[in-house]
């Protein structure tokens, strides 16, 4: 078969095939040039504050489009529900959340989770969580302003902690913990606070990082290229192929005539 592959007309025929996959390679380097270029960056609003009814409503999944957008909210807070949520990082340092339980006025009704603050000190945190409480008790409308951040999934604590331990803000958890919390509506999602509560540091909670979306049409067609350029390359393949096998069987044939011949 490399002998007919060294044949002038086999060759030139490489050569084009070669020239055509060439030029389908240029062509899909440029649609994935296209494709990068037209990459168009997601721009969301998120640090304009807006009310909390007009970004999530209480069970139903968080969009993306809610995701890190900073939302003010009004509600009262529920005493006796509020708890820490440990390993929680802050500017490198780890330390306690205080989560409250707020339960929405000016939106949709609803039970909210609200990240008060951060302390590296269990013990600053536990007496904050103390002070939300009593301040629950005495009742009234607080506001809230921060960014909304969907539900995290819960993390089963080890085999000789306390089983309530908390190290994420788990909705589907803290409803298990909020007294007499059945089937009411619950959002699935929580708000870290811009202004902590006395005693703790405010969280850090950074705008979400804007991703840019390629152009997939344009990818699509630079796969199309390269796969029709692959393609020119086989098809001279086969043909040679074929050739090959041509004269083989002509061969063949020539030999059994030339056998049937010189016996009779």
């Amino acid at each position: 078969m490399l002998r007919m592959m060294l044949r002038p007309r086999w060759v030139l025929a490489l050569l084009a095939a070669l020239g055509i996959a060439a030029a389908f390679a240029t062509l899909a380097q440029w649609q994935v040039s296209r494709a990068v270029e037209e990459a168009k960056v997601v721009e969301r609003p998120t640090e304009q504050v807006r009310p909390l009814a007009e970004v999530v409503v209480p069970d139903a999944p968080t969009e993306q489009a809610a995701t890190g957008q900073r939302v003010s909210v009004r509600g009262m807070l529920v005493a006796g529900d509020t708890v820490l949520v440990q390993g929680r990082v802050n500017d490198g340092a780890t330390g306690w959340w205080v989560v409250a339980h707020l339960e929405v006025t000016d939106a949709a009704p609803g039970g909210l989770p609200v990240a008060l603050g951060w302390t590296p000190d269990e013990a600053t945190a536990r007496e904050a969580l103390a002070e939300v409480d009593a301040a629950a008790r005495s009742g009234g409308d607080v506001e809230v302003v921060g960014r909304f951040l969907p539900s995290e999934a819960p993390i089963q604590p080890e085999d000789d902690e306390d089983p309530q331990v908390m190290r994420t803000v788990a909705v589907a958890h803290l409803i298990n913990l909020w007294e007499d919390y059945d089937e009411r509506p619950v959002y699935f999602g929580y708000v870290t606070a811009a202004e902590p509560v006395a005693g703790l540091e405010a969280i850090s909670s950074p705008p979400p990082e804007q991703q840019a979306e390629l152009n997939w049409l344009n990818v699509f067609y630079a796969i199309e290229w390269i796969v029709f350029g692959g393609f020119a390359v086989y098809l001279w393949y086969r043909l040679v192929r074929d050739a090959v096998e041509r004269e083989r069987e002509e061969a063949a044939e020539a030999a059994a005539a030339s056998e049937a011949a010189a016996r009779d």
